[in-house]
């Protein structure tokens, strides 16, 4: 009986509305494991998730009827009601529009999930938008700087 067989790996990043900090660090790890419920729900497999006070980056490997924008329409959903219904901010949570998705090979993984797993470190030496930049940048992907995440200097 044939099989269907793949191995997409991917890192998706998205931002919260308006670049702020919200994502406070005693939250952190409630708010990532509640990713990583919505991700298996979905019957994916997670590698590393980070959610800094203003971003997150998610690194997954996706089956070939999964669409992208599906996924990351239900992780943030799903992410964004649950973090209203605990009232961990004033005010009502959004994440902003778009994302930045990234793909991998098996022989990446290691690395990535590193670069995933130690990003407080990676930020203090670079922002959040030299790195998404720089991995526009480096994966070739045409943009247009008025249509990256709303930056602000804060």
């Amino acid at each position: 009986m044939p099989n269907t067989y793949s191995q997409l790996y991917i890192q998706i990043v998205f931002a919260v509305k308006g670049r702020l900090s919200l994502i406070h660090e005693k939250n952190r790890d409630e708010l990532e494991k509640y990713i990583t419920g919505i991700i298996s729900n979905l019957n994916q497999k997670l590698y590393a998730i980070y959610c800094m006070p203003d971003h997150v980056h998610i690194l997954v490997s996706i089956k070939p009827d999964v669409r992208i924008s599906d996924l990351v329409r239900d992780i943030k959903a799903n992410s964004s009601r649950f973090i209203n219904e605990r009232k961990w901010i004033a005010g009502k949570f959004q994440w902003q529009e778009g994302y930045g998705v990234f793909s991998y090979n098996h022989v990446q993984l290691k690395n990535v999930v590193n670069y995933i797993l130690n990003q407080p470190t990676h930020h203090h030496v670079k922002s959040f938008r030299e790195e998404y930049i720089e991995l526009l940048e480096e994966f070739n992907i045409a943009y247009k700087p008025e249509y990256l995440f709303e930056f602000s200097d804060h």
